[in-house]
């Protein structure tokens, strides 16, 4: 299935507390500047309309929450969903997310890492553009705290299985361990948009959650 066009964002909208381009961040990652704090860091690879992002940063002001998109029209979607509700600890960035986990985020600094529906990238040839890749993960692995965790769902099986290959062979996680559905309480109890279609047509989601070892 592939993603529904969005809604109009209201161009009245103020976006600049919520929205970053990846090239305007200094290097390193400067976390207290971005939330003015020094909370756990959580991030979302592949937004998409931003419910994950938006929903669990609501849900837990005592953390703070990072969502990196690559499809500019998304982000600022996101970034105005984030504006709209008013979310202080949520922000979206604009950019490539392997540039962004490979010279922004230093070592042992994030708590969880979220990577939910990537684009699968069927054909043969397009293969190595999956953001699950061998260069990708060993830097999820580098940039977890001890402790932290992957959180990795998709509806494509034969990408789910490629994917636990490929941290078997390229990271020391422990995993996978198996995440159980969790009933639906109302229309949005979903992790993303992209889960809540699945369920809804009753289609398979393959969840896993990895640890790095303490």
């Amino acid at each position: 299935m592939g993603r529904r066009a969005l809604r109009r964002i209201d161009p009245a909208l103020d976006l600049s507390g919520h929205l970053i381009e990846l090239e305007s961040l200094p290097q390193p990652l400067d976390r207290t500047a971005l939330f003015g704090r020094q909370a756990r860091l959580e991030i979302e690879v592949g937004s998409g309309k931003g419910l994950f992002l938006s929903a669990a940063a609501a849900g837990d002001a005592d953390s703070d929450f990072l969502g990196i998109e690559i499809l500019a029209k998304y982000a600022s979607f996101v970034a105005a969903r984030l504006a709209t509700r008013e979310v202080a600890n949520a922000r979206i960035i604009h950019g490539n997310a392997e540039d962004f986990f490979r010279l922004w985020v230093q070592d042992n600094s994030i708590d969880a890492v979220h990577v939910y529906f990537p684009d699968p990238w069927w054909k043969a040839r397009h293969k190595k553009r999956r953001v699950m890749n061998e260069l990708f993960l060993p830097n999820v692995q580098r940039t977890l705290v001890p402790g932290g965790t992957l959180h990795f769902w998709t509806d494509v099986e034969e990408y789910f299985q490629s994917a636990l290959e490929l941290i078997a062979a390229h990271t020391t996680l422990i995993g996978p361990q198996p995440v159980s559905e969790k009933p639906a309480d109302h229309d949005l109890d979903y992790r993303t948009h992209f889960e809540r279609r699945m369920r809804l047509n009753d289609l398979p989601v393959y969840r896993a959650q990895f640890d790095k070892p303490v």
